[in-house]
């Protein structure tokens, strides 16, 4: 139980302090992709103290799950991790709650991920009705550019097996033709890199625990970086400020440069990031921080094994 204690304790930690850490420098917003990729390893770590201590647990409490967790290990290294009948009943309470919450993030997540296919199947039905598709076109076509008849400047990619690009006539009115294909450029980046998926990780986490610290700031930090890296895919094709020129001419009547949208804060921060980018952190930097976050996961493995590890060793 000692070990399955540390991982809970190492857990909790890195919850509480992790989005304090990671909040203090302003390099997230000039690397996001690599920020994300350093968010996801902290609160996979986190998620992997919780099941290892799981695990750890139930071998304490229970004779059958030891044998399933400690089946390929030699005799000394069961004898390593002090699995005493005393620790049963605090064992079998620690297990049967993580249990919980891991069956309690399954839900969270099956929900999230219904609930997005259900919006984008009733915004399919909306599109549907608005543009209905033509008698020659097949019902499973690859990607398609739809216009809609809309005075509001609006454009937005659905996702799915044949995506579907959406423009209105007024963003066609507003921006020219590299400005539209910047707004293209962005909304493939977001299909690109699958970040419908971390969304929806961040939302379910974020929702079935919202008083864990982490999983709070994972949700807010991934729904600004997935933007700031779409950004950056379509600045890289067609320029800072024709991308920076179509975020404004989609959104300037809607408010969000004067304060009136509080979902759309952002924006102009946004707009400020591509007028005066700064300068990417040195490659060699990105690569060491790359590096460390991919090995963040590993210290939990390292404190679950590290008795059975010197078991062996001796």
């Amino acid at each position: 139980m000692v070990v399955a204690l540390t991982l809970l304790v190492l857990g909790g930690l890195t919850a509480a302090a992790a989005p304090r850490v990671l909040a203090r420098g302003s390099w997230p917003d000039r690397e996001p992709v690599l920020a994300l990729w350093v968010w996801q390893c902290v609160v996979a770590a986190v998620l992997l103290c919780c099941v290892l201590a799981m695990a750890l647990s139930g071998a304490a409490a229970w004779q059958a799950v030891r044998g399933q967790v400690f089946a390929p290990a030699p005799s000394q290294v069961v004898d390593a991790y002090a699995l005493r009948p005393d620790g049963q009943g605090w064992a079998a309470a620690v297990a049967v709650l993580l249990a919980c919450g891991g069956a309690w993030t399954a839900v969270m997540l099956t929900r999230e991920v219904r609930a997005g296919r259900r919006t984008r199947r009733r915004r399919r039905a909306a599109l549907l009705t608005r543009s209905p598709r033509l008698p020659w076109e097949a019902a499973d076509a690859g990607e398609r550019l739809i216009v809609l008849e809309d005075e509001r400047p609006d454009a937005w990619l659905l996702a799915g097996p044949a995506s579907r690009l959406v423009i209105t006539t007024g963003a066609l009115r507003r921006l020219n033709g590299r400005q539209l294909d910047a707004v293209l450029a962005h909304e493939q980046g977001h299909v690109r890199a699958r970040h419908h998926w971390l969304l929806h990780c961040s939302g379910a986490l974020a929702r079935g625990f919202p008083r864990v610290p982490v999983f709070r700031a994972f949700r807010h930090q991934v729904h600004r970086l997935v933007e700031l890296a779409a950004d950056d895919v379509a600045s890289r094709r067609f320029g800072r400020l024709t991308t920076a020129l179509a975020l404004v001419g989609l959104n300037e009547d809607r408010g969000a440069f004067a304060g009136h949208a509080h979902h759309q804060a952002h924006l102009p921060l946004r707009v400020h990031r591509l007028l005066t980018p700064a300068p990417r952190l040195p490659a060699a930097r990105r690569v060491r921080m790359t590096a460390a976050a991919t090995l963040v996961p590993a210290v939990p493995l390292l404190v679950a094994f590290a008795p059975g590890l010197s078991a062996l060793g001796g």
